[in-house]
């Protein structure tokens, strides 16, 4: 009853690495050394003459780029003020390095790495990276907007991502625990993808591709910026892919399930749509996508090889922002947003198709303040108010019309949060933030967060910081249930929590180099993990766990003034399981990465090439998925003719055999991906 009075109420008021890594790693850094890079986008150490953001005016704030941030703090702040480790990718990034995928720009930064099970991409952080969570404990944000969605709380990173990349500005990745400002899956960090606005077409935009696999995509986009008062941008994009004509799974290598083979059925074909009209003060923006994607791996024991097992994937959302400078310290953000998302699996049980589904849809309202205290210090507050109207899952089977699951749940999530950047010294600031958030499943939460960021000489940054955040269970892993035939629902689900505490270094070297080191250690308690359950055999979730990790990570970057770049990071990161005492699944101890963009001819055609290594794992069946080397390279012209753009790929480059541990609902403990393809790209703007 208190719960409905409140919900009326609020309603009412609306360690050490290994030594050949580090010998790898020397000599990836004598190469930038040798090729003169000089450091691009790197941060300067705090000082009580930094410049206030806050007196910007919306369109400077637009063309904010590299050297600072807006996600860290839910407002712009230099990135070696920010209260986290922030690395910050570039348009320049995704074009000259042919990111086709949200993921595959992650996968290039230090510390992340992504796998695949053949349908959905998951991203792993600090050697964390569990089966079938759906990127829930990351924050995945456009332009300040959350894209999680109110069932699996999944983050969408693949060709499922509602944005196509040429629509991307830039993206900020942003390290450690952010429930403090963010609440809820802002659990090992945030991804914030800041969209280009209209006056950077002026005008109409198409772009073409095709692919390896029959792979197609298509996109026309118009821009343009009117007056200093109006803007618009309108963008869609078409995608269609065949996939490889067959895969082989050894596991199922008998004559009933055609020797192994999958036979078509790892299709993929998606639908985007994005708007965005700026006038005065208000900003209105919009996103649809749809994605379909063939299953070849026989998941949840499915038939396998029936090309009918997919799954459908539709986010959308509605965000209406006002935002204004109250006064020369002060200015005010309010925000009011519609979301909705569905979900559809087809399953194929000779002689039935078992239908999946769930719809959620939200309303929510928030208010920030963030004003400058005396020129020196920034303080922030705010309130978020979020209302899942609908939370349904269903489960039947066709055609007998079988239902096995119709869940329908509402709920409400309410938020109240502050922070406050105090200058202490010329060079030392202390930031402390803290949020309350109201759920009403489970009660309230509190998360402080506190960062101490010192610049003992100007060319250098050192940053102690601390956080917990915490990750609610969502409807998917409490309420899913198929009538015992796979998957069971646990409705006791705690929050997971997690304490963090990290240091962070920032160096400017000779030569203009940028240094950036991290050492963490974070603990996790109540983990929210899927499991089989040996009473019955069924999948289903459960507060099961603790995890400890620590970790450190280094990198190496630069620029030249003639156009050469280069990014190269080691991260060695060591998790361990506290109930059984070993690694945990899926993470790397490992991860070395090379990022080198070189101008062939003039500022007119680049080459970008990118090299990763990947730490052997260990998988759920306690076997190991093999260590391994991919690289990747792009050409990339522009300017050889007026308005054209042109860039030819090639992906795994050398043909790597390699795969990704499975999860539960998989008969494979490793799933094998592609080998090489290419991708042939021409954009043309008018």
């Amino acid at each position: 009853m208190k719960h409905q009075i409140l919900r009326n109420a609020l309603r009412a008021g609306a360690a050490a690495a290994a030594r050949g890594f580090s010998r790898l790693f020397a000599a990836l850094a004598a190469v930038l050394l040798l090729l003169g890079s000089v450091s691009g986008g790197a941060a300067e150490g705090p000082d009580a003459t930094k410049t206030n953001l806050m007196n910007l005016t919306i369109e400077q704030l637009m063309e904010i780029k590299v050297d600072s941030v807006v996600g860290a703090s839910r407002y712009p702040q230099k990135v070696s003020l920010a209260p986290a480790s922030v690395t910050i990718l570039t348009d320049d990034d995704i074009k000259k390095h042919g990111y086709r995928t949200l993921a595959d720009a992650l996968r290039s930064v230090r510390g992340f790495y992504a796998t695949s099970d053949r349908n959905y991409t998951y991203l792993g952080l600090r050697g964390f990276n569990r089966p079938s969570d759906y990127n829930s404990r990351f924050l995945l944000l456009v332009n300040g907007h959350r894209l999680n969605d109110n069932i699996y709380d999944s983050a969408l990173i693949g060709n499922e991502f509602p944005l196509d990349l040429d629509l991307v500005d830039r993206v900020e990745v942003i390290r450690g625990p952010s429930s403090s400002v963010y609440g809820n899956n802002a659990f090992f960090g945030v991804i914030n993808v800041i969209t280009k606005q209209g006056r950077d077409f002026n005008g109409s935009e198409v772009s073409g591709s095709v692919g390896a696999y029959e792979s197609y995509q298509g996109r026309f986009t118009y821009g343009q910026k009117f007056s200093d008062e109006a803007e618009l941008l309108f963008s869609g994009t078409f995608l269609d892919s065949a996939g490889p004509d067959r895969l082989f799974f050894p596991e199922y290598n008998f004559p009933a399930s055609n020797d192994g083979f999958a036979e078509k059925a790892d299709y993929e074909t998606a639908y985007k749509l994005f708007g965005s009209f700026r006038l005065g003060l208000w900003t209105l923006e919009g996103a649809y996508s749809y994605r379909k994607k063939g299953v070849p791996t026989g998941s949840y024991g499915t038939d396998f090889g029936d090309p009918r097992a997919s799954t459908i994937d539709r986010p959308a959302y509605l965000h209406l922002t006002w935002r204004d400078c109250l006064n020369a310290n002060w200015d005010a953000t309010a925000r009011a947003y519609f979301d909705y998302y569905s979900y559809q699996g087809i399953y194929p049980y000779a002689p039935v198709l078992n239908k999946d589904t769930s719809s959620g849809n939200r309303v929510g309202v928030d208010a920030q303040f963030t004003g400058k205290l005396f020129d020196l210090h920034t303080v922030t507050f705010g309130v978020e108010l979020r209302d899942n109207l609908q939370q349904d899952q269903g489960n039947s089977d066709l055609p007998t019309g079988l239902v096995k699951l119709d869940d329908r749940r509402s709920s409400l999530n309410a938020g109240v949060h502050g922070q406050a950047e105090i200058a202490l010294l010329t060079n030392l600031v202390f930031n402390a933030g803290m949020r309350y958030d109201y759920y009403e499943w489970f009660g309230h939460r509190a998360n402080p967060r506190l960062g101490l960021i010192y610049a003992p000489v100007e060319p250098t940054t050192i940053k102690l910081l601390y956080g917990t955040a915490f990750r609610a269970p969502n409807v998917y892993e409490s309420f899913y249930g198929d009538s015992g035939a796979t998957q069971k629902g646990n409705p006791g689900l705690r929050p997971e929590t997690i304490d963090t505490y990290e240091i962070a270094f920032e160096q400017k070297l000779p030569a203009g180099l940028q240094f950036n080191a991290s050492v963490y250690r974070y603990c996790i308690e109540d983990l929210i993990s899927q499991m089989t359950d040996p009473a019955d055999g069924l999948l289903v979730f459960g507060n099961v766990g603790q995890v400890e990790a620590r970790g450190v990570e280094v990198e190496l970057l630069g620029q030249t003034e003639h156009g050469l770049r280069g990014r190269v990071s080691y991260a060695f990161q060591e998790t361990e399981d506290k109930t059984t005492g070993g690694p945990l699944s899926n993470s790397p101890k490992h991860l070395a990465k090379l990022n080198v963009t070189a101008p062939l001819w003039r500022d007119r055609l680049f080459a970008g090439f990118e090299l990763q290594y990947h730490n052997r794992v260990k998988t759920l069946a306690g076997n190991t998925a093999g260590s391994f080397w991919l690289a990747n390279l792009t050409l990339f012209s522009h300017k050889l003719v007026e308005g054209v753009e042109l860039s030819a790929s090639l992906y795994n480059l050398f043909g790597t055999r390699y795969g990704y541990p499975g999860a539960n609902e998989h008969l494979q403990d490793v799933i094998q991906q592609d080998g090489r393809s290419f991708r042939v790209k021409l954009t043309y703007r008018f």
